[in-house]
């Protein structure tokens, strides 16, 4: 039986999202839970979506249904104490405008207490280059859900090196297309399945 988060997420019903997201919360559900719903829900709509059964705008309107959804989630989080683990810098690569599972991870590093520079989407090379400059960042997060993202990523890798340093960061890269093939492809440490992985990840090189 489809839960029923899952299942207001895939119909696009934002107000049984919310009513749900937050007796869950009050009821004491673990967040990572509740995403996890929220997520599967994502996925059937992508699903629809190539069944011809949703367009574009639907997948917009879900976008924006998760983002908001996301930002109450998140405001459930215990956020850890003390001083900040170390820097990360995220962003959607170029040639990509995705940024769902992307904030999904941003918001988790955050609550882990990471300083997150966070690019945005269709991000140039160049831009994380100098974001690490910046930062002193020992992980980069590379996010892409179009096949051109690919080549975005590995131009990013490549640039990282050709600085000058590649030696001294993690490279690790999410998004629903990616594959172990891919990832060596583009000259990367490691996939993130999701968003609870990209922070084990953190953890382990930082």
């Amino acid at each position: 039986m489809t839960d029923q988060l899952v299942q207001a997420v895939s119909d696009l019903e934002e107000e049984t999202v919310f009513k749900l997201i937050e007796e869950r919360l009050a009821s004491g559900t673990d967040p990572l839970e509740i995403i996890g719903f929220c997520r599967d829900g994502m996925a059937d709509v992508g699903k629809r979506y190539e069944a011809s059964e949703y367009y574009v705008s639907d997948l917009i309107m879900a976008g924006e249904v998760f983002k908001q959804a996301m930002a109450v989630i998140g405001q459930n989080f215990e956020l850890e104490t003390g001083e900040k683990r170390g820097a990360v810098v995220i962003g959607t690569v170029k040639d990509d405008i995705h940024d769902i599972g992307k904030d999904i991870v941003v918001s988790l590093l955050k609550a882990g207490n990471y300083d997150v520079i966070d690019l945005g989407v269709n991000v140039p090379p160049e831009k994380f280059v100098d974001a690490v400059r910046d930062s002193g960042a020992k992980v980069v997060g590379l996010s892409g859900l179009l096949t051109i993202a690919y080549d975005s990523m590995k131009a990013t890798v490549d640039a990282l090196e050709t600085a000058g340093l590649r030696p001294d960061v993690k490279v690790m890269i999410g998004g629903g297309a990616l594959t172990e093939q891919v990832r060596q492809q583009v000259g990367a440490d490691a996939l993130g399945a999701d968003a609870q992985e990209a922070v084990v990840l953190c953890n382990k090189w930082i």
